[in-house]
């Protein structure tokens, strides 16, 4: 570039930087009106009451952006001409984000029968009871001084139906309205218990009152991506599986595991288990140490042979504690299992174990390459197991850092109580484990007293066999 025109270039590039922070500033200033919320909370009550069903929605009148709500004053709502701003915040931001089914059917866009604007003080939200009459009673006065964005959208739409019996669904995807928005849903059947439903974000299409088999697809997928989303659980998997690759093996070591975390799952989703708040990081912190443990068991232990006769029981005292591990993401879950509890919870663990027949089809193979390729069986298997060690510590230190929080709980009557029904059931695993290592034992000592039997049957045999044959030679 010529000297000349350098000085010429510089003050186009610099004209250029003041206007894009002009225009900058310029759009920050006029964007406070349009500011996504941090967090959003959206009421709903779902009564379907004969040819007719009621969607009955509160939300915070500041996660419905870019309406234009008249003002008066300082900024004030405009009460008396906001009937047709709030209309349209209600099909904008409402209706257009849910889709209600009745059966497999799409029902067709709502009417919306009220909109009006209620103080953030209000509580008539509390029951469907309470809701309906002050969604289509007296609105507030018109010279109510209240912001535009403190201010509740309560809304009645209703949709034609065939049957109020019939089975319903709803897609409510509110997340739009804010960075974290929670959905709160409560189905009025008719003549039925209220079913509440707490969710974050979009959860996808809700049975709001479902059939056994639609509970248990939905918790067989839950099941499935949970254990492949489960780095501990895999890691701890991997551990089991290192040193026993023959189907024979990892059909007892894989069942014991997947008995014993069926059984604190179950136990725990009735409410057999503590709810106090130091339980969760305990378990966080002992699956951790399961972890630990069983890579330096593959490291320091002894033949295959000998880790096999207590490697099954070991996954199964584990496995109780990654029982429990499991309860924790399926707590949020079991809302959508309706009436089908034990149904959505054994569905759950069918979906768990999919995912670790698919994780082991992955595994072995990959094991066995390595192992024959790559490095042999011994080195192979300690540089595995202080991989996962290594990284099992971290957790371990990490979790039992957070555990340390926590105050250790108080000995009372409660904790005591607890304590017993978890040591009777304790006692009764143990005998269970201990019944079940006896008949191995004893089915492993009457194989090999049969194969001592046949063996020394055929060596009777050979000496028969033998004594004729001398027999023969000596007659001729």
């Amino acid at each position: 570039m010529p000297m000349r025109d350098r000085p010429i270039f510089a003050s186009r590039v610099t004209l250029g930087l003041v206007l894009v922070v002009a225009l900058t500033f310029a759009t920050l200033s006029g964007v406070d009106a349009h500011d996504i919320p941090n967090d959003v909370t959206v009421q709903v009550f779902v009564k379907p009451d004969g040819a007719r069903l009621h969607l009955l929605v509160r939300a915070p009148l500041r996660a419905c952006r870019d309406v234009d709500f008249p003002k008066r004053g300082p900024g004030y709502l405009d009460l008396a001409r906001a009937d047709a701003s709030l209309r349209d915040a209600a099909t904008q931001w409402i209706s257009d984000a849910v889709q209600v089914y009745e059966g497999d059917s799409a029902l067709p866009n709502p009417r919306v029968v009220e909109a009006r604007v209620s103080l953030e003080s209000d509580k008539s939200f509390a029951s469907y009871e309470e809701a309906l009459p002050h969604v289509t009673g007296a609105r507030l006065p018109n010279d109510t001084e209240l912001y535009w964005n403190q201010g509740l959208l309560d809304v009645l739409f209703e949709y034609p139906i065939h049957s109020d019996a019939a089975d319903f669904s709803i897609h409510a995807g509110f997340a739009q309205l804010g960075l974290r928005v929670v959905t709160v849903v409560r189905f009025l059947p008719p003549g039925g218990v209220v079913r509440a439903f707490e969710f974050t974000g979009d959860p996808g299409l809700v049975r709001l009152d479902p059939r056994w088999s639609q509970a248990a697809l939905r918790f067989v997928e839950a099941g499935f991506f949970h254990i492949l989303g489960g780095t501990d659980h895999l890691l701890f998997l991997l551990c089991l599986v290192i040193p026993f690759r023959r189907f024979r093996s990892l059909i007892v070591v894989v069942t014991a595991f997947t008995l014993a975390h069926s059984i604190t799952l179950i136990a725990s989703a009735y409410n057999f288990g503590p709810d106090a708040l130091w339980f969760p990081p305990l378990i966080e912190t002992l699956i951790a140490i399961s972890i630990v443990y069983m890579a330096l068991e593959n490291i320091v232990g002894g033949g295959v042979q000998l880790s096999l006769r207590r490697r099954w029981m070991i996954a199964f005292g584990f496995g109780l504690v990654h029982g429990f591990g499991f309860s924790f993401a399926l707590r949020e879950t079991l809302q959508f299992a309706g009436s089908h509890l034990l149904v959505s919870l054994l569905a759950f663990n069918v979906g768990v174990e999919l995912g670790q027949l698919l994780v082991l089809a992955l595994l072995i193979p990959a094991l066995v390459f390595l192992f024959r390729f790559v490095a042999p069986e011994r080195m192979g298997t300690i540089i595995l197991s202080a991989l996962v060690a290594h990284t099992g510590w971290h957790w371990m230190i990490e979790r039992a850092g957070q555990l340390r929080q926590f105050r250790r709980p108080a000995l009372n009557a409660s904790l005591l109580a607890a304590a017993m029904r978890w040591l009777m059931l304790t006692l009764i695993l143990a005998g269970f484990v201990w019944v079940v290592s006896w008949a191995l034992r004893r089915r492993a000592e009457q194989r090999n007293k049969d194969r001592a039997t046949v063996g020394e049957g055929l060596e009777m045999a050979n000496e028969a066999s033998l004594r004729q044959s001398t027999q023969q030679q000596l007659g001729d």
